[in-house]
């Protein structure tokens, strides 16, 4: 088992040092096995959370530690987080050209193994093969520039193509269903549950109970204010779905 803590978490923007901090005390531990939901109204910080974790340098920690194992990352850059087990999902992947989504995907599996061992490419295309057909993903995107001319239900489905493939511990997912169908967010879903397991554990943003009837999380949590107000299991979101956000407090 592997754990991803975050304590006393004070994150701001660093090129606007007056501007208040976004988040102010996040604390939150995320063991392998388990998948968490964070859900909250806009502009509270769960993007912010997420692109710190994943060693975002728009972002400076004032106070606090994100820890993989009881270990800080705080001074990795952002490809040794990569290599440490992290994974972000973004809700807007960029576009890169002249690199193809198999390309840019065994470079980045390669990145996480020693020098001297990259994948075998038969071993890999056989998986990419097979993870695409998963995910009803048409062959030829293999050969198409990262995201570039993709429509966002492709984007996102890509984005899990990324994921099964690198099979990172910590995935961190930022609205991985917005502006999907349901055809599409059943595929996405699929996805993320065919990662769960004792060696892989995620961190799901999301501003709607449809996701989550797709993906069941284990613990659910409720940010506003820049920290985490209140956490519960599953019924938590059903609530939230039913109340929303006014009724709850600053913790």
């Amino acid at each position: 088992m592997q754990t991803l803590t975050i304590e006393d978490l004070h994150v701001k923007i660093k090129a606007e040092p007056k501007h208040p901090e976004i988040l102010n005390g996040v604390n939150l531990t995320i063991n392998t096995g388990e998948v968490h939901a964070i859900m909250g109204p806009n502009g509270t910080g769960k993007s912010t959370l997420e692109e710190t974790i994943m060693g975002n340098p728009a972002y400076e920690v004032t106070q606090g530690d994100i820890q993989i194992d009881g270990q800080s990352i705080l001074n990795l850059p952002v490809d040794e987080r990569a290599r440490a087990g992290l994974f972000l999902g973004m809700q807007y992947p960029s576009e890169i050209a002249g690199v193809t989504n198999a390309e840019f995907i065994r470079a980045a599996i390669n990145a996480r193994r020693p020098e001297d061992d990259p994948m075998p490419i038969m071993s890999f295309l056989n998986a990419l093969d097979e993870t695409m057909a998963t995910l009803e993903m048409p062959t030829d995107m293999a050969d198409r520039y990262l995201n570039q001319g993709f429509s966002g239900g492709e984007k996102k489905r890509n984005e899990i193509l990324q994921l099964m493939m690198i099979q990172p511990s910590f995935a961190l997912l930022d609205e991985i269903d917005s502006g999907l169908d349901i055809d599409a967010l059943r595929i996405v879903a699929k996805g993320v549950n065919l990662m769960r397991g004792e060696n892989f554990a995620s961190l799901i943003i999301t501003h709607y109970q449809r996701l989550l009837d797709y993906i069941v999380p284990d613990v659910v949590h409720v940010m506003k204010g820049g920290h985490i107000i209140e956490t519960g299991g599953p019924e938590l979101a059903l609530e939230l779905e039913k109340t929303g956000y006014e009724h709850l407090g600053e913790a």
